[in-house]
């Protein structure tokens, strides 16, 4: 969990351990996703050649892409877009796209134009990711099977964009994707709630 292109030197370590001997991975095999640190990824294509980058963009805008991610206020959109021409270019791979679909915020029409605009130029894999709902507290709702059907269609049919569908697993029992706490009580119950304890705490 948390940011990769945070610990940078750690991650370069720890992936040149992975590819080196005895393991022997092949980078097309590794995955480094971020929130988009540009500082790093305008270095990783010559410390870590071959590997594959996915970028956690989220929406098309700087200003929706605050909403859903206060930590993009420090790399602004039109940035992280130079950054990934670069790397592109530099590295000559597909970069993967990660985009959250959340009801009335990010899964719009209009929204899907902007992004297919903003990333017509490369070449790229677009992954929309159904979003796992943890609460009725949660100001996020996730989008409707047809809205990112209707998204998708954009992307692909107007845009020539590959995107792809994230399959949702697990939220039946809150194990899915983003869904690492118990449900979020509601404000009205949260008194009553007592603390999870955490599974380091349990002693089994």
């Amino acid at each position: 969990m948390g940011e990769p292109l945070n610990n940078y030197t750690a991650l370069v370590e720890a992936i040149r351990v992975m590819t080196g001997s005895p393991f022997q991975l092949s980078p097309k095999r590794i995955t480094v996703s971020t929130v988009g640190i540009i500082h790093a990824i305008n270095k990783l294509h010559s410390d870590l050649p071959g590997l594959n980058l996915a970028v956690s963009l989220h929406a098309p805008v700087q200003e929706i892409r605050c909403q859903i991610m206060p930590s993009a206020r420090a790399f602004p959109l039109e940035k992280l877009m130079t950054a990934l021409q670069t790397y592109q270019k530099n590295s000559q791979q597909k970069i993967f796209i990660e985009y959250i679909m959340l009801d009335g915020m990010n899964d719009e029409e209009q929204q899907a134009h902007q992004l297919g605009k903003l990333l017509e130029t490369f070449q790229v894999v677009v992954n929309l990711i159904p979003f796992n709902p943890i609460g009725s507290s949660s100001q996020f709702r996730t989008s409707s099977d047809q809205k990112v059907s209707d998204f998708q269609k954009i992307l692909r049919g107007t845009y020539n964009i590959r995107t792809t569908v994230r399959k949702q697993m697990g939220q039946d029992i809150s194990g899915a994707c983003g869904q690492l706490v118990v449900n979020l009580p509601d404000k009205r119950t949260r008194e009553n709630t007592s603390l999870l304890t955490d599974i380091e705490d349990l002693r089994i």
